[in-house]
């Protein structure tokens, strides 16, 4: 793959990526807007211990949606820090890595991509492979479940 397709894998990594926080966010605000609906006619249906157990458990549920709704806002920030253009000699946001064994775009966790046949997977710097390779250079080693590889090409 020569330097063009690598800019190309970045930019749909990239765009894979915001997607994904994009799409996890809507599937969010979603529920978010459907629990209060419910908590909403829930306060104008009648009251007793049934009643009772409904709305706690709506707010319980509420509740989730407003750490996961913090999780995916982080993770759009972060998302804003990366440039699919930069290449830096060392791995980083935004770095396209090649390694023996796989293939990583360092940004946020958005699983499995496959583009133009090659499947790369986006992680984030917080990931266990993420800590192991940030930082390095091209010819570094690093071992993931007891299992050496080769970084072979940072983008």
């Amino acid at each position: 793959m020569n330097r063009e397709n690598h800019s190309t894998l970045k930019e749909a990594s990239l765009a894979h990526c915001t997607a994904f926080v994009f799409g996890r966010l809507d599937r969010i605000n979603r529920q978010t807007k459907e629990i209060s609906e419910a908590l909403t006619s829930e306060t104008k249906s009648s009251a007793g211990d049934k009643h009772e157990t409904g709305r706690a458990m709506l707010q319980l549920e509420r509740e989730k949606l407003g750490a996961q709704l913090a999780e995916a806002e982080k993770m759009q920030a972060l998302l804003h820090k990366v440039r699919a253009q930069t290449i830096a000699k060392s791995i980083g946001l935004g770095s396209l890595v090649i390694t023996t064994g796989h293939w990583y775009f360092i940004s946020v966790s958005a699983g499995e991509l496959t583009h133009d046949g090659q499947k790369v997977y986006c992680i984030s710097p917080a990931t266990p492979i993420g800590k192991l390779v940030f930082g390095k250079v091209e010819g570094d080693s690093f071992t993931f479940l007891n299992k050496e590889y080769k970084i072979l090409t940072v983008k």
